[in-house]
C-alpha cells in the first residue's frame, strides 16, 4: 500500500477491512482470523500514512 495516495490507502484499507467483517458475519472466518487480518490491514495503513507523513 505505500506506493498509493493516502487517500487510495484509507479506501483500501476500508474496503479490505469491511470484507473481512463481512467474511466473519457470513461464518466464513472465526474472530481470531478475523483480528489477525484486521491488524495486517491497520500496519499496512499505517504504513502508508508514515509514507505519506515523511514525503
Amino acid at each position: 500500500m505505500s506506493d498509493e495516495p493516502i487517500e487510495a490507502a484509507v479506501e483500501r484499507f476500508l474496503d479490505e477491512t469491511e470484507s473481512s467483517l463481512d467474511s466473519y458475519d457470513q461464518g466464513y472466518a472465526d474472530a481470531d482470523a478475523t483480528i489477525s487480518v484486521i491488524r495486517t490491514h491497520i500496519d499496512e495503513l499505517a504504513a502508508a500514512v508514515d509514507d505519506a507523513e515523511s514525503e
